[in-house]
C-alpha cells in the first residue's frame, strides 16, 4: 500500500491549491496579455498538442436563487487544449469562447507551471495579470459599496 505523510498531504494539497490560482489568472488573462507572458518565458521547451485544440458548445446550468433545484440555461462555446512538454508534463486549459490561440497559450502556461525549475518564473510573469484582476475587483467593491444602504428601525415611545 502507499501511504502518504500528513507533511507530503499538506504539500499535494498547497500545490493544488497554486495550480488552481495560476491556471485561474489564465483563465482570466486576455489573450495579448497570455502572449506576452510566453514572450517572458522565452526560449520556451520542445511541446506539442496532445490532441488537436477544439471547440465546441458546453450547457450553462443556472438556479433560481443560488440554491434552487439547477436548470438547463443555454449553451455557450468552449476552447480546450491539451499540451505535453518533451520533458513530461501536460498543461490543460479550458476557455469560453472560441479563441483557441488562447486556449493553448494557457495550457503551455498550465505545463510550464508543473515543472518546478519554470514554476516561479511564470508565477512572476502572471504577476501583472493577478495584479489587473485585483483592481478591478476593488473597483467592483468600490462602486457596489457606493450603493449599499443600511436600513434601521427606531423605537417609538407608543402605548
Amino acid at each position: 500500500m502507499n501511504e502518504t505523510s500528513p507533511e507530503m498531504n499538506r504539500q499535494i494539497a498547497a500545490d493544488l491549491k497554486a495550480r488552481q490560482a495560476s491556471m485561474r489568472l489564465c483563465a482570466h488573462a486576455t489573450r495579448p496579455e497570455l502572449d506576452k507572458v510566453l514572450a517572458a518565458l522565452a526560449p520556451l521547451p520542445v511541446h506539442a498538442a496532445l490532441r488537436p485544440t477544439q471547440t465546441g458548445l458546453v450547457m450553462l446550468q443556472g438556479r433560481i436563487g443560488g440554491d434552487g433545484a439547477a436548470f438547463n440555461l443555454g449553451e455557450a462555446s468552449a476552447s480546450r487544449a491539451t499540451i505535453r512538454l518533451a520533458s513530461g508534463e501536460i498543461g490543460f486549459a479550458y476557455h469560453l469562447g472560441r479563441d483557441q490561440a488562447k486556449a493553448n497559450a494557457a495550457a503551455l502556461l498550465d505545463a510550464l507551471w508543473q515543472d518546478e525549475n519554470r514554476r516561479e518564473a511564470v508565477n512572476d510573469a502572471l504577476r501583472p495579470v493577478a495584479e489587473r484582476l485585483s483592481a478591478e475587483a476593488a473597483r467592483t467593491a468600490r462602486r457596489t459599496a457606493a450603493t449599499k444602504v443600511n436600513f434601521f428601525t427606531m423605537v417609538r415611545g407608543e402605548d
